[in-house]
């Protein structure tokens, strides 16, 4: 079984990228994703914070789970009258 070594965003490449124990590694362009699943400039901006502050949290949620659900979970907000 591999095990996660590493995982970290590499602002050179606009990717996180993990590091695995048997030497592969997964590169995730972010701006792809971004592009593919945020609707707004509040989604995105989400998707931004999670990769500076939680890569790692990022990298699973866009391998294993649902982004776009949660991407519409947590950025509810009321547009300005």
């Amino acid at each position: 079984m591999r095990t996660l070594l590493s995982c970290l965003y590499n602002a050179d490449t606009g990717s996180v990228e993990l590091k695995y124990s048997d030497g592969s590694m997964v590169a995730i362009n972010c701006s792809a994703v971004e592009n593919e699943v945020a609707d707004d400039m509040y989604q995105r901006s989400e998707l931004d914070l999670l990769i500076y502050n939680a890569p790692l949290e990022y990298a699973e949620l866009i391998l294993n789970g649902d982004p776009k659900t949660y991407l519409r979970a947590v950025t509810e907000y009321s547009p300005l009258d």
